[in-house]
């Protein structure tokens, strides 16, 4: 299968990229820049010491904060060098977790635009947002949510999850955009040409899941959290989950009895592990089942690692089709 690159957008054309972190005025966090790999150690310490810009060094940049990082990512790539974006969500942090700074506070009180999701994902945020000045968009209004698996759980009413299904994340970028339109209608133009960039990018993603999906041998995922049923749905699997929505709430014994059962009886391969969650339990359910183990991105929120590597939305989602396809004996 061809590689999707997301790179080849107006972003990371022309010259090879890479990312550090800085970090952001007061202590709230760290922002990712996007420089050339080919700028001098000398010139990365201006960077580091620079006033609070945005990705094309203006400082007339419009100021968005995102609450983690595909809103993050969808923020940076349909603004581009008109925004300067800050996620609130440090890299390798588990997003469910956040607990606000009052940096963080004040800056989404500040900023031109502020992105999250409601139905309780982050309540922080979602409580601070009430004293925003700028414009606010709940990111999952828009989007055709199921409730949880078994109903509301830890103050969740619908699942978050939905950055998972690329068709999902692609109106999700579209709100993006409209977000940005609204508070700076003169660059609506560009905008609009950067969100149709990265959503085409987006649509044949979608499509090399839909057709490296279609026929496999099995069609049922073990997962460590219920954070991939958007993305089952849409390409006909079915998600069982060690835990629910929330990827710290404890299965009980009977369900973890009940998953190594249905994992031998349906002829299971693998149990599916994330990066900002313990596999304690995933990696205890797979040797008792006597099956093996592999991650599948979250993209909840990338590590260190994988920021200073390259890694995006289009990467991980690349590498999480891959994951599906082995494990699942897709032809």
């Amino acid at each position: 299968m061809t590689r999707l690159d997301l790179r080849a957008l107006p972003l990371y054309r022309a010259v090879r990229m890479r990312a550090i972190l800085i970090p952001r005025d007061g202590g709230g966090g760290l922002r990712r820049v996007i420089l050339p790999a080919v700028i001098g150690l000398a010139v990365l310490g201006l960077v580091g010491t620079s006033c609070r810009s945005g990705p094309g060094g203006s400082s007339g940049s419009l100021t968005v904060v995102a609450a983690f990082y595909p809103v993050f990512e969808a923020a940076e790539r349909v603004g581009g060098a008109l925004v300067d974006v800050t996620d609130l969500t440090a890299p390798g942090v588990e997003p469910h977790d956040l607990e606000l700074t009052p940096d963080q506070v004040e800056a989404i009180a500040t900023a031109d635009v502020v992105l999250y999701l409601g139905a309780g994902f982050q309540p922080g945020v979602q409580d601070a947002v009430g004293d925003a000045r700028g414009v606010t968009v709940d990111l999952l209004a828009g989007l055709p949510t199921v409730e949880p698996p078994g109903g509301s759980e830890q103050g969740l009413t619908a699942d978050p999850h939905v950055w998972l299904d690329p068709e999902l994340y692609a109106r999700m970028v579209d709100e993006v955009r409209h977000a940005l339109a609204t508070a700076a209608p003169d660059d609506a133009s560009t905008f609009r040409s950067n969100a149709r960039s990265f959503t085409d990018a987006i649509s044949r993603l979608a499509d090399e899941y839909r057709a490296g999906l279609a026929t496999c041998q099995r069609t049922l995922i073990v997962t460590n959290h219920a954070a991939f049923g958007y993305l089952a749905s849409e390409y006909g699997l079915t998600q069982e989950a060690i835990s629910g929505v929330a990827p710290d709430a404890e299965p009980s014994a009977q369900r973890l009895a009940e998953l190594r059962d249905l994992v031998q009886r349906r002829g299971i391969t693998t149990i599916f592990t994330e990066d900002l969650v313990s596999p304690k339990v995933a990696e205890t359910l797979a040797e008792e089942a006597g099956v093996r183990t592999a991650v599948l991105h979250t993209l909840e929120g990338l590590t260190d690692e994988e920021i200073a590597a390259g890694d995006d939305y289009g990467s991980q989602m690349q590498e999480n089709l891959s994951t599906l396809r082995t494990a699942l004996g897709c032809s």
